[in-house]
C-alpha cells in the first residue's frame, strides 16, 4: 500500500472509531510496523490533520474534520480516469471536453506519485466506432434537463418520417455508441426514446414541465422493467 493511501486509511479508521485507537491496533489493521505507524502519525500531524493522543494510549480524530476532497485512493483515481475516458469517447463534444479537463485538473491536484495512475492506469476504455455527430449543442440539452425545460424537436424516425413534437427531457442514455434522449412525449402521451443523431432541430421552450423529474424517471424505470419482464415471459399454451 502506498503511503498516501495508508494516510487516507488511518483517517478513515479514526473517523469511524468511537473510542481512542491505539497505535498497535492501527498497525495491525494496516499490516505495518509500529515504527512505520508512528512516522505516518507524525506526517498527518505535520499536515495539520487534527489528530490527538499519544503512543500507547490511543489516537483520536477531532470531530467535524473534513478531509481534502482530492485525498483519493489509487482505485478511486483509476475509477475516475476510466469514467472520464468513457465519457470522452461517447459523449457529445462539450461533455467530452469537460471529461478531459477533469483528468487534467485531477492530475494537477493529486500528489506526484499518484499522477501515473491518472495518465496511464491499468484500465482502458476501448471502442471500435466513433459516436454519431449531433446537429445541436449537447450543453444546451443538458441545461434543459437540469432546468426541466420543455423541448421542441424536429425528429426523423427509423422510417424516415419527419415529425415535430414537444417533449419533457429526463436524461441522456448511452447504449453502445448511441445516445438517446429519454423523455415524456406530449404527442404520444408516454415515455419515448429519441436518438440524438436523428434530431434535426432542438429548441428550448420557455415553459417548464410541471412534474418532478425524479418522479418521472422512477416511473420510466418501472415501466421499462415491466416491459422487460413481459418480453421474457413464455407464451401461454392454448
Amino acid at each position: 500500500m502506498r503511503r498516501t493511501e495508508r494516510l487516507f486509511q488511518i483517517i478513515q479508521i479514526l473517523r469511524g472509531a468511537r473510542a481512542p485507537v491505539t497505535g498497535r491496533m492501527l498497525a495491525d489493521e494496516l499490516e505495518i510496523s509500529l515504527r512505520t505507524l508512528y512516522r505516518d502519525m507524525a506526517e498527518l500531524i505535520a499536515q495539520r490533520v487534527p489528530v490527538t493522543g499519544e503512543a500507547g494510549t490511543g489516537y483520536v480524530l477531532d470531530q467535524g474534520y473534513d478531509m481534502p476532497p482530492l485525498m483519493l485512493t489509487a482505485d478511486e483515481l483509476e475509477a475516475a480516469a476510466l469514467g472520464a475516458a468513457m465519457v470522452a469517447r461517447q459523449a457529445d463534444p462539450s461533455l467530452a471536453r469537460a471529461a478531459r479537463d477533469l483528468v487534467a485538473k485531477l492530475s494537477d491536484a493529486i500528489p506526484p506519485e499518484l499522477r501515473p495512475i491518472m495518465l496511464d492506469g491499468g484500465a482502458r476504455a476501448v471502442t471500435t466506432q466513433a459516436p454519431p455527430q449531433d446537429r445541436f449543442d449537447g450543453a444546451v440539452l443538458r441545461r434543459a434537463i437540469r432546468e426541466r425545460r420543455k423541448l421542441e424537436l424536429a425528429y426523423t424516425d427509423k422510417s424516415d418520417a419527419q415529425t415535430r413534437r414537444v417533449i419533457w427531457p429526463l436524461l441522456i442514455a448511452y447504449l453502445d455508441n448511441t445516445r438517446y434522449i429519454v423523455a415524456w412525449c406530449e404527442r404520444r402521451e408516454g415515455y419515448r426514446h429519441f436518438k440524438t443523431d436523428r434530431v434535426q432541430e432542438l429548441t428550448v421552450l420557455d415553459s417548464k414541465y410541471p412534474a418532478r423529474r425524479d418522479a418521472l424517471i422512477k416511473a420510466w424505470e418501472q415501466e421499462s422493467a415491466r416491459r422487460r419482464h413481459s418480453r421474457h415471459q413464455p407464451a401461454s399454451k392454448t
